[in-house]
């Protein structure tokens, strides 16, 4: 598998950091991790086929992680690329996503649930196994943050593991069901003194990581309160694994 970060920020605008969007590559297909706004162009700078996207996942409804999902379709159902598409484009989410993009839809009549290509939305309860592609198992877990909020663990034929928190606040049993992963991918909002409690700041990503103990970390979700600070040292200081630094355009592979 190999990830490609195209958002490391947040809602909050930066010069630097789009806000949240990641693109997973495997043997069976691609998967979209979380859509923002900034994500439909984000693809396109990276060179990435986003014309035979298979899948994405909408962790929750904060528009700086589903916000560009509407954008995103708008752009298929028109687009030159699109029209002799027809190949599926599964969409997966937590309970509700279906409502959530029928409001935007009718917003404007816009249609968009008649593509080029079949359409499907899935909702995903908590504590599920599923096969997102082929090769890739996805299990979910309920995160503190919002009440449809899910983080996704995600399996590949040759044991290859991701675990994708999206946003969520410090929960040890979050850590259990990371245990082992190849890549535990976090947030991290805040390097410390967070202003809320349902995210994490450095010492509870750390906190998780040592629980889990996970082959490497990375960190992501990071508000300006990161802009000149050495992420990974100051990580060492609390856990002496692997930590890695999110920034757009990074790619990284994750191997058993």
């Amino acid at each position: 598998m190999q990830l490609v970060v195209l958002g490391s920020g947040t809602s909050v605008p930066h010069p630097e950091r789009s806000s949240a969007a990641h693109w997973l590559q495997t043997a069976g297909g691609s998967l979209l991790l979380d859509c923002s706004p900034a994500a439909i162009h984000r693809m396109a700078q990276e060179g990435l086929d986003w014309v035979n996207l298979d899948a994405i996942w909408i962790s929750h409804f904060h528009l700086d992680h589903v916000g560009g999902l509407v954008p995103f379709l708008f752009g298929t159902k028109y687009a030159p690329q699109t029209q002799a598409r027809r190949k599926r484009l599964t969409v997966y989410g937590p309970r509700g996503l279906g409502k959530l993009f029928r409001a935007f839809d009718w917003a404007n009549d816009y249609g968009l649930a008649k593509q080029p290509f079949p359409l499907e939305f899935r909702e995903i309860p908590p504590r599920s196994a599923f096969d997102v592609l082929p090769g890739l198992r996805g299990e979910t877990f309920s995160t503190p943050h919002t009440s449809e909020s899910l983080a996704l663990r995600l399996t590949d034929s040759d044991g290859a593991s991701l675990v994708f928190t999206s946003d969520t606040g410090p929960v040890d049993t979050l850590a259990d069901f990371a245990r082992g992963v190849s890549l535990f991918f976090m947030e991290c909002s805040f390097w410390h003194d967070k202003p809320v409690e349902l995210h994490l700041e450095l010492a509870d990503a750390m906190r998780l990581a040592a629980r889990a103990e996970p082959q490497r970390v990375l960190l992501a979700h990071l508000y300006p309160q990161w802009d000149g600070v050495d992420l990974a040292a100051e990580a060492r200081k609390l856990w002496p694994g692997e930590t890695i630094a999110a920034y757009d355009g990074l790619r990284l592979d994750i191997g058993a």
